[in-house]
């Protein structure tokens, strides 16, 4: 697994997959070694594999929100969605001390086969005015992000709270990379493979997916590079605790670092995405990986730059799409949510680089943040 402090002991795992069978079309699993090694071993059909190893020592002077969204199934490929979410800001010091500033977790019931309906919900801490029947009996598929300004009244799009929430659809979402990996695929007679053409650059019309699943006759699964650990040596608050991963998990990582280098210098940005899975063995690989990079105006914060860096993707088309995030350029981070979704669409974005910039929505309430604890540090 991947290093980090993990409540309830080590990894679970069940045995055999419910539906036997192996993952088709990504070839024989892989036991470990340099993400060189590995990406010598990808197909030629398949994205590049080049996953990072640790994290970065938190700087002095910064603030780190860290969020991970783990989807377990304890009842199976075919059982309901069991997913927690938990994060923590914690705001690092110029001598290095350090202070825990939010801590927030979220837990769900999702029944994905059935429409992937909330079945329940818990967010912690609890506030006075907190609404979150709101959100029950609805589709994460539709609608739920729309909700979320009802279910938490008078809550900042930028707090930690509302991000696990924010993060919530997508994740479960993902988490149906499981299925095919476990051997359950979507046949071509109940499924049209390309009613989602050309969403993305990885779907476009005559890529590698969409012209392997002609052919297979269900959509390829595409196993990635083992995952190698994020553990940071000698900090082990670089990551909030974790729990255990059984088989068929499914983990989205986020890690947000904001520093200011000068107190009254632009303001630097590391976003670090990664989605993972572990197989019946144990074995966790990584399915998507991104490392975005940012610099904001001093007083705006306008993205002065923003760069997006692959390190892995499922399918070879998927790269071109990290050029999409330039576009930001110019603009400021608190409408990214809805200028994402309007603008970021086809085959020159990706799903899962857009909910990474979707995420960058925080920044003015992380820069108050670094700011105000700065301020307080100092007095």
């Amino acid at each position: 697994m991947n290093g980090i402090p993990v409540a309830g002991g080590s990894p679970e795992t069940d045995g055999s997959p419910e539906t036997g069978g192996s993952p088709a079309a990504g070839g024989s699993p892989e036991t470990g070694g340099s993400p060189e090694a590995l990406a010598e071993a990808a197909p030629p059909s398949r994205g590049p594999r080049r996953p990072r190893t640790g994290t970065p020592s938190r700087r002095p002077g910064s603030l780190r929100r860290t969020t991970t969204h783990t989807s377990l199934r304890p009842d199976g490929l075919l059982g309901d969605v069991h997913l927690t979410a938990a994060g923590r800001d914690l705001w690092t010091g110029p001598a290095g001390q350090s202070e825990v500033r939010a801590r927030a977790t979220v837990e769900a019931v999702v029944e994905y086969t059935g429409g992937r309906q909330l079945r329940s919900l818990r967010i912690e801490p609890h506030r006075a005015g907190d609404r979150p029947e709101v959100l029950q009996g609805r589709s994460v598929a539709s609608g739920l992000r729309k909700a979320l300004a009802e279910a938490l009244p008078g809550e900042s799009p930028g707090s930690l709270r509302y991000q696990l929430l924010d993060d919530l659809p997508t994740a479960v979402l993902v988490s149906g990379y499981a299925m095919g990996a476990g051997g359950l695929h979507i046949p071509r007679s109940s499924f049209d493979f390309h009613f989602n053409a050309d969403v993305c650059a990885g779907w476009a019309t005559g890529a590698s997916l969409l012209s392997e699943a002609d052919l297979l006759g269900r959509v390829p699964h595409a196993r990635g590079p083992v995952a190698p650990s994020l553990a940071c040596d000698g900090d082990d608050g670089a990551w909030h605790e974790v729990g255990p991963m059984s088989a068929h998990a499914m983990r989205r990582w986020r890690r947000l670092d904001v520093w200011r280098p000068a107190s009254a210098g632009p303001v630097e940005v590391e976003a670090f995405f990664r989605d993972s899975h572990v197989d019946v063995d144990g074995v966790e690989t990584v399915v998507h990986e991104y490392l975005v990079s940012a610099t904001l105006e001093p007083s705006s914060l306008a993205f002065r730059d923003i760069r997006a860096e692959v390190a892995v993707l499922p399918w070879p088309e998927c790269p071109s799409a990290a050029a999409s995030a330039g576009r930001l350029i110019g603009s400021q981070p608190g409408d990214l949510r809805t200028r994402v979704r309007a603008d970021f669409t086809g085959t020159s974005t990706c799903t899962h680089l857009n909910d990474t910039l979707r995420s960058l929505a925080c920044l003015p309430d992380l820069v108050g943040e670094l700011a105000g604890a700065t301020g307080t540090a100092g007095t």
